[in-house]
């Protein structure tokens, strides 16, 4: 068993190294570059906001995300970001050669030359009213994916003369197009819908993400990267809410199953309608972001690395140091002493190290299909 993870994990380990710099002689072998894109453009929520929500009003500065802990690692001070640092979109910006992304909502100071950052934490793909139509309450922010849209789009009027200059500018351009859904799902769940409800609301939610994947293509977009789901009964969140003594209820990773098959539910759909997007748009390269295996990747590496799998690094008490009403930088929750042994940084979103982590794989996955070296 030990020489098969081995196998399995060292190609990725030494990706992630000259990736990331590990050693002097891969400080020049980041695999992106040779894509030489000029910018990288960001639709999504808390997995990829560099600082949106923070700046919405009146919540945003409320938010645990505008203080330390969060941020503490990296940055030193709260960035918005929701982890004790970076972000995978601050690793893929890092392996195409680009500066961090910075948020669309910080307009006064920000340099969008090389990108802009227009996810928004708490975000769902369907807008707010839609899900209000179907009693589901968007208890942080209102900008869904059809709202970061509208802002891309302003910022594009704002820097093109035309659709074909757009289109120029546009050319050398990666596009993320998520994650983004999961808040549906998870507003949903946690206000009492069931997983038949749920299920009924992945056709909506992917015709949403790859509507928005289409229009971002016939403005100029050539290469779109438009991520999956993570395996959610695999975050402390979920497994602290429907924890149970029933132990065919998880998986050999310790996850429930059965959020972790509504995920691959939701995947599939998504890739089938990417599968479609592709035949209709032929000349545009449109990937699948497969989160779903880069964290199964990660929990491999955090399993022979003797990372801590199971509990948040911040929050407070049970079994997975996870309290919905008592969660990072609220009073009474503590952060760990060292957040690099941990997969999980406040239950709901990973901490800097396992962003890192996934990222060597996706990069290692994504990059192929990419067709950069043509």
């Amino acid at each position: 068993m030990a020489s098969v993870l081995h196998k399995l994990v060292l190609p990725v380990l030494v990706l992630f190294c000259c990736l990331f710099s590990c050693v002097p002689q891969c400080a020049n072998a980041h695999p992106l570059k040779i894509c030489k894109f000029d910018q990288i453009y960001q639709l999504g929520d808390s997995i990829s906001d560099t600082g949106n929500l923070i700046r919405e009003i009146p919540i945003g500065a409320a938010t645990a995300f505008a203080r330390l802990p969060y941020g503490e690692t990296f940055f030193k001070n709260a960035t918005g970001r929701c982890s004790n640092g970076l972000l995978m979109i601050d690793y893929i910006a890092m392996a195409a050669g680009l500066p961090f992304l910075p948020p669309y909502k910080n307009l006064d100071a920000a340099d969008f030359e090389h990108g802009v950052n227009f996810a928004v934490a708490g975000s769902t793909a369907l807008p707010s009213q839609v899900l209000a139509a179907q009693h589901i309450f968007s208890p942080v922010t209102t900008s869904s994916l059809n709202v970061q849209l509208h802002w891309m789009f302003t910022h594009f009027t704002s820097i093109c003369l035309n659709s074909r200059d757009c289109a120029e500018k546009l050319q050398n351009a990666l596009f993320m197009v998520g994650e983004i859904g999961g808040n549906d799902y998870n507003y949903a769940i946690f206000q009492g819908k069931t997983m038949e409800e749920l299920r009924s609301m992945v056709p909506d939610v992917v015709a949403t993400i790859v509507d928005a994947a289409r229009k971002v293509i016939e403005v100029g977009g050539k290469r779109v990267v438009i991520p999956g789901n993570f395996p959610i009964g695999c975050l402390p969140i979920y497994k602290t809410a429907f924890q149970t003594n029933i132990s065919a209820a998880y998986d050999k990773n310790h996850c429930l199953k059965h959020l972790n098959d509504f995920a691959k539910y939701h995947n599939k759909e998504l890739q089938n309608a990417i599968h479609t997007l592709k035949q209709e748009k032929p000349n545009a390269v449109i990937v699948y972001g497969d989160y779903y295996n880069a964290y199964q990747f990660l929990l491999r590496v955090a399993t022979s690395r003797g990372f801590e799998r199971e509990r948040a690094c911040c929050g407070t008490g049970g079994k997975y140091n996870f309290n919905m009403t008592t969660m990072c930088g609220g009073a009474g929750a503590k952060v760990c002493s060292n957040p690099e042994r941990y997969m999980s940084w406040d239950g709901v979103h990973l901490t800097q190290q396992g962003y890192k982590i996934m990222v060597a794989w996706l990069v290692n996955n994504i990059f192929p299909h990419l067709l950069c070296h043509i």
